[in-house]
């Protein structure tokens, strides 16, 4: 059997090429993709911008239909039975349990974490990314069943924007009655905002698109700080202080990707409380913001970062999208599709 993959072989520049599709090995799973999303990091690859990922096949955040299972694989890595057929998915890395990063526990740092994803698709088992017909789920890698009452099109980015959202709140200790200030509604901070209303926040949204700031009142947001009502980064910080009684938000997540709102951030976030930092993922001059360090001293504010996330909080974002897939409009969250062919487009 063939297969087809969306192969990048320069800076913006894509092949479809076709490979013999292989069996399953002992302990992985083969599955055919019945949806790709393209994330935004996904536009970073293909301009070349990622540090370790450039000539590979494109595409991480989709769902598969299992087409054979490799010896020893009947349940996924929560322990539920699965089989030809079934709907799964994975996270887009790999995670050892052996490198120095895993053996912390730490596996969302795993060393070998690209491993297959930064091959070329010449290499066998040739496809190592979504943007193809058949994807190849390693022995090392953690899948999950989809639940049936999730459908493709609400699934298919939980194995990035969701579950990343999802730990970087939960490890930072969200709870009930904080406010939480979302920097951005893109993907990232709609889920967010979902995410954080689930768990009891009051959501504040910081966003300058029309559509995605309608968006975000559909996904939980309470407050919006409409960025063209107040288009400097003083309004914004007022704005924050007039709804938060003056002191700030007790959570800020920057989820733009625009350096400086993470210095922005620091002046949102009130004394004592946290900056989470995950829309930010490039590093260089170009790339660089001025800041008073002293202001985090003063302030007293926790800043953390987060890259990836542990494997089995795609298993909680299962479980959160079973309950709440019906609560918000998860298929708005895609406003166009395109065929395997057209992935150049």
């Amino acid at each position: 059997m063939k297969g087809k993959v969306a192969a990048l072989v320069g800076p913006a520049e894509v092949a479809v090429k076709e490979f013999e599709v292989p069996e399953p090995e002992p302990g992985a799973v083969l599955v055919k993709v019945r949806r790709a999303n393209v994330c935004g990091s996904e536009v970073h690859i293909y301009h070349f911008r990622h540090p370790l990922i450039r000539e590979c096949v494109l595409g991480h955040e989709f769902v598969g239909e299992v087409l054979a299972l490799g010896e020893g694989v009947t349940t996924d890595y929560a322990g539920n039975p699965v089989e030809v057929g079934d709907r799964v998915i994975a996270p887009y890395f790999l995670t050892c349990r052996r490198c120095q990063a895993c053996l912390r526990g730490d596996f969302n740092l795993c060393q070998k974490a690209y491993t297959f994803w930064s091959k070329p698709p010449e290499d066998d088992p040739h496809f190592h990314g979504a943007f193809a017909t058949h994807y190849y789920v390693h022995p090392e890698q953690y899948f999950y069943k989809v639940p049936d009452s999730v459908p493709d099109n609400t699934v298919a980015g939980a194995n990035c924007g969701l579950s990343q959202v999802l730990f970087g709140l939960h490890q930072t200790g969200l709870s009930t009655g904080d406010s939480l200030l979302i920097q951005g509604a893109g993907g990232l901070g709609l889920y967010a905002a979902a995410v954080g209303r689930d768990m009891g926040a009051r959501v504040i949204v910081v966003e300058g698109i029309r559509q995605r700031i309608d968006l975000a009142r559909r996904f939980g947001a309470e407050e919006i700080v409409d960025m063209n009502e107040y288009p400097e980064a003083g309004d914004r910080v007022r704005q924050v202080q007039s709804l938060t009684d003056g002191y700030g938000a007790d959570v800020v997540l920057e989820v733009s990707g625009v350096p400086a709102a993470f210095a922005e951030a620091l002046q949102l976030v009130r004394p004592g409380g946290r900056v989470i930092e995950i829309g930010n993922v490039s590093v260089g001059k170009e790339h660089e913001v001025s800041l008073a360090p002293g202001l985090i001293t003063r302030k007293m504010i926790r800043v953390q970062g987060f890259v990836r996330y542990q494997p089995w909080y795609l298993h909680r974002a299962m479980g959160f999208l079973e309950r709440k897939h019906d609560a918000h409009p998860f298929d708005e969250l895609t406003d166009e599709e395109y065929a395997l062919k057209d992935v150049g487009r």
